[in-house]
């Protein structure tokens, strides 16, 4: 059976738990406790070398990580990756953009305001990170505008990857329903079926106050805070 190391906080395992949920896979659950510095213990970084979360370990061993490469390999053969290498490459070109724009901006900021940790970063760069958070909603507003789904006429992974965070984005103050072709979007998305309707929130871990300890260097850990949830 498939084993996912989690961190229930983190919508990059959500997005993992997603996909697993409507391909109705079994699965058993390990729980890492970022904030503690567990994926930070050689045990773990022998599975995922970044320390985040999610990673999967196969029945054979082989694990692999990064929760969009994850999305990919579990979604080959089904419904939810297009087989036409067109249309496969429209979701690939969303699952960059979430790893390039939604993580470093609405899913950092969300974590920053969801653990306190804004008060500590100074208006400045709260401001980036706002701004650049506002511009990727209106990337996904304009390309929602003649569609259904990013990937076309169909839910697929890249709907996956994307709605995890950007449907939280309130939760990181910023004005969602703004946007109505992404507001219309979240609601299709919920409509799938075997839809997981399941989030937590940082509350349910009493360490996430705690900055996120890194085996990088600070500045790489400046630019790249929310990686450890990812």
């Amino acid at each position: 059976m498939l084993t996912l190391y989690d961190y229930l906080p983190s919508q990059n395992a959500y997005k993992v738990r997603l996909l697993l949920n409507h391909l109705a896979t079994p699965y058993r659950t390990k729980l890492v406790s970022i904030f503690e510095g567990e994926g930070q213990s050689d045990d773990y970084l022998a599975l995922n070398p970044t320390g985040a979360v999610p990673t999967i370990e196969l029945d054979d061993g082989r694990t692999l990580a990064e929760s969009n490469a994850i999305l990919t390999f579990l979604a080959e053969g089904t419904r939810y990756l297009p087989v036409d290498p067109y249309n496969r490459a429209t979701v690939l070109q969303w699952l960059f953009f979430e790893a390039d724009y939604v993580q470093s901006s609405i899913a950092t900021l969300r974590l920053w305001v969801q653990t306190g940790k804004d008060q500590h970063r100074g208006a400045e760069l709260i401001a980036h990170k706002r701004a650049a958070s506002m511009r990727a909603l209106a990337v996904l507003d304009r390309a929602l505008v003649r569609t259904d789904f990013l990937g076309g006429t169909d839910y697929t992974i890249a709907d996956i990857s994307v709605f995890a965070y950007v449907h939280r984005a309130d939760e990181a103050n910023l004005p969602l329903s703004r946007f109505a072709n992404v507001t219309r979007w979240i609601e299709a998305v919920r409509r799938q079926a075997r839809f997981l309707d399941q989030v937590h929130p940082f509350t349910v871990d009493p360490h996430s106050h705690r900055e996120i300890v890194h085996t990088v260097d600070e500045d790489a850990a400046a630019v790249g805070e929310n990686q450890s949830v990812r």
